[in-house]
């Protein structure tokens, strides 16, 4: 298609449309022809999966996890998203060894993976899987972009559990970072 009816059907103006082409900032392919004509490519259709992906921490937040992933579905079905399936997956956050999310990640007919929240796929590094995922043409949609205030101090604790964990083997992990947080909270704070 021409670029004065990309222009036109995008709502902008042809001559900043232009400007967008000779900048190389135009949002779609384009080319030019010998004759001084500009082509934007038509945009590909997104024949991918609409996965979404629901997580809890622990087997005692199972009830949780089917709550979790039936307001996902409802609230999908509210904004017009179709999903194809559902993954569930008990495993902590700060965890890298999610099977079903690494299956999840590197399935390359999941064009769009939907979470209730952000610190459901991952504690940290979020913006990363997103500018990996955006590269080929793949999204992820968060439905809930409001932080979870307790989630902070649980992070904390995952953190430093998996510190002592490293340090001093897994068994004694989870009581020395308690104690850890134990004592910062005993300190008298000036």
């Amino acid at each position: 298609m021409k670029l004065k009816e990309w222009a036109r059907e995008q709502g902008v103006s042809y001559r900043t449309a232009l400007n967008w082409f000779h900048a190389d900032t135009l949002p779609v392919p384009a080319r030019q022809l010998p004759t001084g004509t500009i082509l934007v490519e038509p945009p590909k259709e997104s024949t991918g999966r609409t996965v979404a992906y629901c997580r809890v921490s622990s087997a005692d937040q199972r009830d949780d996890l089917h709550r979790q992933a039936g307001r996902v579905a409802e609230e999908c079905s509210k904004r017009g998203i179709t999903l194809n399936a559902t993954i569930t997956e008990v495993g902590s956050g700060m965890n890298g060894n999610r099977a079903k999310l690494a299956k999840l990640l590197a399935d390359p007919e999941v064009s769009c993976i939907v979470v209730e929240h952000r610190d459901r796929l991952a504690r940290f590094g979020v913006e990363h899987l997103e500018a990996a995922l955006s590269a080929t043409g793949r999204t992820i949609i968060v439905l809930n972009n409001d932080e979870v205030a307790d989630d902070l101090v649980r992070d904390i604790t995952e953190v430093l559990t998996s510190m002592c964990a490293r340090l001093y083997g897994r068994r004694s992990a989870k009581k020395r970072a308690q104690n850890g947080i134990a004592a910062c909270a005993a300190e008298p704070r000036s």
